[in-house]
């Protein structure tokens, strides 16, 4: 069973940057895919960002692409979100997920992935 817990999370005005990260435990890191997705109130949760197990591979939802960059640590078991010219619509909970379906079923919704609890991101005007 894989835990996933996410940090990093805030309060920050439009412009500004967070780093999230996800620290993951209980299974091999490198045989997951690893995703961020985001949840506002009265929202479906939505797609960020996926990494491939070996680090090559990148996919971007457009809303976040340019200002967001998604990266992993396999050494440290730990998958990063680095978010930068933060706006008020990026207000939300994000979520990381490893998926064994690899980048594909991240973007499918990581129907068969393993989620963290969630960490709240709010970005002032």
């Amino acid at each position: 069973q894989v835990q996933l817990v996410e940090s990093g999370g805030g309060l920050v005005q439009a412009g500004g940057s967070l780093r999230l990260s996800c620290a993951a435990s209980g299974g091999t890191f490198s045989n997951f895919a690893m995703g961020w997705f985001r949840q506002s109130p009265g929202k479906e949760r939505e797609f960020v960002a996926a990494i491939s197990w070996n680090g090559r591979r990148f996919y971007y939802a457009d809303s976040v692409k340019v200002r967001f960059a998604i990266s992993r640590d396999n050494a440290k078991n730990t998958a990063y979100l680095q978010m930068d010219s933060l706006k008020p619509e990026d207000t939300a909970v994000y979520y990381c997920a490893a998926d064994p379906d690899g980048v594909s079923g991240l973007k499918n919704g990581a129907q068969n992935g393993y989620w963290g609890q969630g960490t709240q991101v709010t970005v002032s005007s």
